[in-house]
């Protein structure tokens, strides 16, 4: 049986899909992962085919590059890393402005290619990345129905009530003005509605048969797995039908890497492949590290070490750290809150110090406070005696105990099998392509 997975063209997408593309190939036979240029070695290095299919006008293979972005995507990144100075709430409002040009990025022209590629590949089943409405409105106008995976926290997929962007649960010390929220509840919807409207053009001019299709930021696939621990899935929230597969396992070694030595903590720093570009608040975990007496280990990922201040004596800071292999060894990791982090610090049973700045992170750090298996502070006001005394906190309280726990229950769950099984148990075939689509002025 063969797989087809699409996936956006950033690393901390295509990573988890290929690693459920692996897991099939390992049971039921010939994977192709259909993504962009820039997560190729990726998709390669795990035995996969490859083919070109760029859903997004940004990418990302590892760090992110303002000045290796294609077109106006630089200034879009530029701005976004001003949002995130700014605040919370103008970081989410930017991001809902930005949403079209971000998830439904020239659906024409992803129809013609996902036209050729489905023709080439037959495959049996398809995989898609939740937030790839572009990828999902094309299979739409093809009739093929495609399991999806939702990767972060699970709001991704929204509940009744909620609005796509605007986070239901926050961190305690992130909790926002009501009139904030109102007003980013607001943006929001009037981003998905844009969203839809587009979508249902798109649909209504290169393939008329498939009628309307419902709001792609509430419509689960067929099936829906979500790729979170059960346990972090706050206990009254309506979630949408789908399985949950809690962290993918990946084995990495630490290579070369060599583990400081001493007799402090290991803390381990990591803002992920954007948002290693705040150099302000690598610079403030640099300076706690050195008040804590940390065996520290920092990616520095798209800032300059130069710019991060004198290490602690020991320090290792690089650009890239073999974070899943670290994690092994590490007595606590600070991170943004993005889905890799949490997911791989939950499958180590490693407590977190979460520094949120943009979309889910928000729920998934109040859903690791919650939990009790870290705790979340302000980025952009985070002071070095804080972080050192939330370091303190976490290794005498009973936080590590309880993220052993969350770690045997995640390893319980084998995800990258679970998964493999709910798309080949519940997923339907692509059905044939149509003879005519309608036209888009690009064949």
């Amino acid at each position: 049986m063969r797989l087809l997975v699409i996936s956006p063209d950033y690393l901390s997408h295509a990573l988890p899909l290929t690693q459920i593309g692996a897991a099939w190939a390992q049971r039921y036979g010939d994977v192709v992962v259909a993504t962009g240029v820039a997560t190729r070695s990726v998709v390669e290095a795990a035995g996969l085919d490859w083919v070109e299919l760029r859903l997004g006008a940004g990418h990302n293979g590892g760090v992110i590059e303002v000045e290796q972005q294609r077109g106006q995507e630089a200034a879009h990144l530029r701005a976004f890393f001003d949002a995130t100075r700014a605040g919370p709430i103008e970081t989410l409002l930017y991001q809902a402005d930005a949403r079209r040009h971000d998830l439904m990025h020239e659906p024409d022209r992803v129809l013609d290619r996902l036209v050729a590629i489905v023709d080439t590949v037959r495959p049996d089943r398809v995989v898609v990345d939740h937030v790839a409405f572009g990828a999902r409105s094309a299979l739409a106008a093809l009739g093929i129905e495609a399991a999806t995976v939702v990767l972060g926290h699970p709001t991704a997929l929204v509940a009744p009530g909620e609005v796509y962007g605007s986070p239901p649960e926050w961190p305690v010390c992130l909790r926002q003005a009501s009139s904030d929220l109102d007003e980013l509840s607001r943006r929001c919807k009037v981003s998905v509605d844009h969203l839809h409207e587009v979508s249902a053009e798109f649909l209504a001019r290169r393939s008329p048969a498939v009628g309307s299709i419902p709001d792609l930021t509430s419509t689960p696939g067929r099936p829906t797995i979500y790729v979170y621990p059960e346990e972090l899935h706050h206990p009254s929230r309506a979630r949408p039908t789908g399985t949950s597969v809690g962290a993918l396992a990946r084995a990495e070694t630490l290579g070369a890497f060599t583990v400081p030595t001493g007799s402090g903590p290991l803390v381990m720093v990591a803002l992920g492949s954007f948002l290693s570009a705040r150099d302000d608040v690598l610079a403030t975990a640099v300076a706690a590290a050195r008040i804590g007496k940390w065996r520290l280990v920092l990616a520095s990922g798209s800032s300059s070490p130069e710019s991060l201040g004198e290490p602690p004596d020991g320090a290792v800071i690089v650009r890239h750290l073999p974070q899943v292999a670290l994690l092994q060894h590490a007595d606590v990791f600070v991170h943004h809150g993005g889905n890799g982090s949490v997911t791989e610090a939950a499958a180590a049973g490693v407590p977190t110090v979460v520094l949120p700045f943009s979309t889910d992170q928000f729920a998934g750090a109040a859903a690791i406070e919650r939990v009790g298996v870290g705790a979340a502070l302000a980025p952009n006001t985070l002071t070095v005696d804080e972080l050192v005394g939330t370091v303190d906190e976490l290794l005498t309280a009973g936080a590590s105990d309880r993220s052993r726990d969350l770690a045997a229950s995640v390893a319980r769950a084998d995800g990258a099998a679970s998964a493999v099984d709910v798309i080949r148990e519940l997923g339907v075939p692509p059905v044939r392509l149509p003879r005519h689509l309608g036209t888009a002025g690009t064949w």
